[in-house]
């Protein structure tokens, strides 16, 4: 039995009120005269009796938390650092309120740890960011986690959904760190951590069986697979020619439909990749067919060799038709780019880092990364590039005419370049770079740009660190550093902070120098007033 089971609970007004119900059946009977009066007073008794039976079982179930209309419904929670997480967890609670089960959804941020011992049930959907960190929107929910005592939530049953990606060490490591604080604290798990890498769709489908289950079986509608559109490359510029790094492309972008949709400074384009046309035809081999073999795909007809550029390859053959193994292939997951314009540019651009990985097999020693190679190298010009835009909220520009602390290194610059785009629109011109690159011969990306903003008084103060030039190794967070004083200059003055780039190195670097700079509270502070924004990878 629980701690709570084996309590016992004092004579209570419910209890006191039954005893008299009956007391007075008894009396009631006994000293009536009148059959009317006899049949009251054993309508009155029974009603008594029942009444204590029924509290006797009541006192035998635990008592409900404090907020008693909380245990009645399931509690869905997000950690987002891009917004993708955000997106399922609003996904989930209208699949469980279709199927009848009421929700409650809120973003961890907004999230007492205490809360949680007024729920009997709670779902989290959680990111985690670059090597293992917690996304920026958990940092309150953890510093107060600490307090809770032990056992605090032996009542709730809970599941969990990881988002991660399995290139880095600590995959899904957030949410294996709230799972340990969750189980730490008596709560138990309703079915196994589901972990996500890279919007694995089986893995969703997975979490969507656990949701019917948890709905007594009833059955969901599929939630809606990526509506790419297609998109025509206009323009592909390689901006680093002669770096030690691998090469950077700024690619422009087309809607192939002729209508450029709306999109904010900060918000993110999912590519649908495909394989290099090596790949297609080595698989081509493999199956025995033509390239050429027509199939279905998406309604539409199309050669095999193109049906396959855009599936996963099984681990092992299928067997069946071409038709039959393109339908039970899935889609290549989408890759995420930070958009570099706006759509007063007229094109969608996007700065893409072309990956390479080591390969003995390949002829020139490697092979470029699936998405990044497909973008900077296989797409040809003027041909179709699936991709549809996500909006992410957690990064879109200020409102007002703040002023604006941008920091960066390599692809990074793209979400920066938007949001100086559209602060230059609106006549916004209190905005600092503090940008990050190898070496300024080969490594001034969008050099004459940033150059021209600056004159136009667009930049302020254009701050550009070289890594790699000079006797010291220097990077973006040691500039950071280096201009503290008037980096809390700009924030008293009402700055907000913003970065982009990579996750390892640069933005843990660039939080480590914030924190020595405020303070712990005051980043905090900013974080919550939406003034401490991060689009890392």
């Amino acid at each position: 039995m629980s701690a709570v089971a084996q309590t016992r609970r004092p004579f209570s007004p419910a209890m006191m009120i039954c005893a008299l119900l009956a007391l007075t059946g008894l009396l009631l009977g006994c000293m009536a005269s009148a059959h009317q009066l006899k049949a009251l007073g054993v309508i009155v008794l029974y009603a008594g009796c029942c009444g204590l039976i029924l509290n006797r079982h009541a006192r035998r179930k635990p008592p409900p938390p404090a907020r008693g209309s909380a245990a009645e419904v399931t509690l869905v929670v997000w950690a987002s650092q891009t917004g993708y997480a955000e997106q399922l967890a609003r996904q989930t609670t209208s699949a469980l309120a279709q199927a009848g089960v009421a929700t409650h959804s809120m973003p961890l941020s907004a999230l007492a740890p205490a809360q949680l011992a007024d729920y009997r049930r709670a779902l989290f959907i959680v990111s985690t960011t670059g090597e293992g960190d917690a996304p920026d929107e958990a940092a309150s929910f953890m510093r107060q986690a600490a307090h809770l005592p032990a056992g605090a939530l032996a009542q709730l049953e809970y599941g969990l959904l990881a988002l991660g990606d399995r290139s880095y060490r600590h995959f899904c490591a957030f949410g294996h760190e709230l799972a340990a604080w969750l189980e730490h604290h008596g709560a138990r798990t309703q079915f196994d951590l589901i972990e996500v890498d890279n919007a694995d769709a089986g893995a969703l489908r997975h979490w969507q069986q656990q949701l019917s289950a948890l709905a007594g079986g009833k059955a969901m509608a599929d939630w809606e697979a990526p509506q790419y559109a297609d998109w025509l490359l206009q323009t592909r510029q390689w901006l680093n020619a002669g770096s030690a790094g691998d090469p950077v492309f700024l690619l422009s972008l087309a809607p192939a439909a002729g209508v450029l949709p709306a999109w904010q400074a900060g918000d993110i384009a999912e590519v649908g990749p495909c394989h290099a046309p090596e790949y297609v035809q080595q698989w081509l081999a493999e199956l025995g067919y033509s390239a050429d073999e027509p199939v279905l795909l998406d309604g539409q007809s199309v050669t095999l060799a193109a049906a396959l550029a855009t599936r996963m390859k099984p681990d092992a053959p299928l067997q069946g038709s071409a038709q039959a193994q393109i339908d039970a292939l899935p889609r290549l997951a989408h890759r995420e780019y930070s958009i570099a314009s706006i759509p007063a540019d007229g094109t969608l651009d996007l700065l893409v880092r072309q990956a390479r990985h080591p390969d003995p097999h390949h002829a020139e020693g490697f092979r470029p990364g699936l998405a990044s190679g497909w973008l900077t190298r296989y797409a040809p010009a003027g041909g179709p590039i699936a991709l549809r835009i996500r909006n992410n909220r957690s990064f879109h520009p200020p409102a007002d005419d703040r002023p604006l602390i941008l920091i960066g290194n390599g692809t990074g610059l793209a979400g920066l370049r938007a949001h100086l785009k559209t602060r230059a629109a609106r006549g916004h011109h209190r905005n600092w770079l503090i940008f990050g690159e190898r070496n300024v011969a080969h490594d001034a990306l969008l050099q004459a740009e940033l150059a021209a903003w600056q004159n136009q008084g667009v930049i302020a103060r254009l701050d550009r660190i070289w890594s790699r030039d000079g006797d010291a190794i220097r990077y973006v967070q040691d500039q950071v550093s280096a201009a503290g004083a008037d980096l809390i200059q700009w924030v008293e003055d009402g700055a907000a902070v913003y970065v982009c780039g990579s996750q390892q190195g640069m933005a843990a670097g660039v939080h480590r120098a914030l924190l020595d700079l405020l303070g712990e509270d005051w980043l905090h502070l900013l974080a919550g007033e939406a003034r401490y924004q991060r689009d890392v990878y």
